[in-house]
């Protein structure tokens, strides 16, 4: 199998598709330490959201509780990882990361960066959130 093409900032190609599939052949494109660290929080958001939905959209990797909403996505960039939160500003404590959007927030984990309890604590909280229709 072909690996998947790197696109800038090492964000990997994937074709759009919904399951758990694609979004695990994104987290395997992952470069270097991303890949781990993808790992790390798909495995949070299968133990924290049970029955969570899955899909690779824009290239990215999106999270879901019901069909066609979402709480969480990934997209590399060359020196970290970026979650976006569509209901951030809605988490305690907030993520730092604000968007042109009011209500979204981003969380940068960078290398050696991840506060796994911090992270699982906003995945929690972000599923018991109304999803973002995409």
């Amino acid at each position: 199998m072909m690996k998947p093409k790197l696109l800038s900032g090492g964000n990997p190609q994937i074709a759009k598709g919904y399951g758990d599939e694609p979004v695990q052949a994104y987290i395997a494109a992952m470069p270097g330490w991303k890949s781990d660290l993808g790992k790390r929080i798909d495995g949070i958001i299968e133990r924290t959201v049970p029955g969570v939905r899955k899909a690779v959209k824009w290239n990215s990797p999106f999270y879901g509780v019901a069909d066609g909403t979402w709480f969480l996505s990934l997209h590399c960039f060359t020196k970290y990882v970026k979650v976006t939160f569509f209901r951030g500003t809605s988490l305690d404590p907030m993520p730092l990361g604000t968007s042109k959007h009011p209500q979204v927030r981003y969380l940068d984990i960078h290398e050696g960066q991840f506060d796994e309890a911090q992270f699982t604590g906003w995945v929690k909280q972000a599923a018991a959130l109304p999803g973002e229709k995409m």
